[in-house]
C-alpha cells in the first residue's frame, strides 16, 4: 500500500492529513481539555467504543458529556502516545495514561495514582473519525465511577 493511499484531506485546513494525524489531533485536544475540538474530529455518523467499560456512543452530545465527566472525575489525566501505526484508513496507537483519583475516607482525602497502558484503533472516512475503539485493562484503570455515570446510556 502506498503512502498516498493513507492520506485524506482535512476540510478545515485544506491540506492532506493522515489517519494518525487525526488521531493525534483528538488526543492533543483532549490533553488540552478542548473537548469541542476533539469531538469536531468525529463524523456526524460515528461509533465510539470503550471496550474496557463496555460503553458505546454514537451521538456527539453524549460523547462530549463522557469526556467532560471523565475530566471531572480524573482532572489531571494526560494521555501520551507511545507508538502509532497506520494502514489505509486506519490508525492504531499505543498510549500511556497517567492520572490520579481522589477518594475520601472519613475526614481524609487520599490520591491514588493511575498509570494505564492501552491502545486505540481509529477508522477515518472523509477526513473524520468514523469508528474509535479504546482497549485497556478495566481493573487497573479505576474508571468504574465513570462507567456508573453512563450505564443508562449504553446502546445495544
Amino acid at each position: 500500500m502506498s503512502i498516498t493511499s493513507c492520506i485524506t484531506m482535512d476540510r478545515s485546513l485544506g491540506r492532506a492529513v493522515s489517519p494518525v494525524d487525526i488521531l493525534q489531533t483528538v488526543l492533543a485536544a483532549l490533553n488540552q481539555r478542548n473537548i469541542s475540538r476533539a469531538v469536531d474530529q468525529f463524523a456526524d455518523d460515528f461509533a465510539f467504543n470503550d471496550y474496557a467499560l463496555d460503553l458505546q456512543f454514537s451521538d456527539k452530545e453524549r460523547l462530549t458529556e463522557f469526556f467532560q465527566k471523565s475530566f471531572e472525575l480524573f482532572p489531571n489525566t494526560v494521555v501520551a502516545l507511545v507508538s502509532t501505526f497506520e494502514c489505509g484508513d486506519y490508525a492504531i496507537a499505543e498510549w500511556k495514561l497517567t492520572a490520579a483519583q481522589t477518594e475520601q475516607f472519613g475526614s481524609r482525602s487520599y490520591r491514588f495514582p493511575i498509570v494505564l497502558r492501552g491502545s486505540t484503533i481509529v477508522q477515518i472516512e472523509n477526513g473524520t473519525v468514523a469508528h474509535w475503539s479504546d482497549y485497556y485493562d478495566k481493573l487497573t484503570s479505576r474508571r468504574n465511577p465513570l462507567k456508573a455515570f453512563f450505564e443508562e446510556w449504553i446502546e445495544y
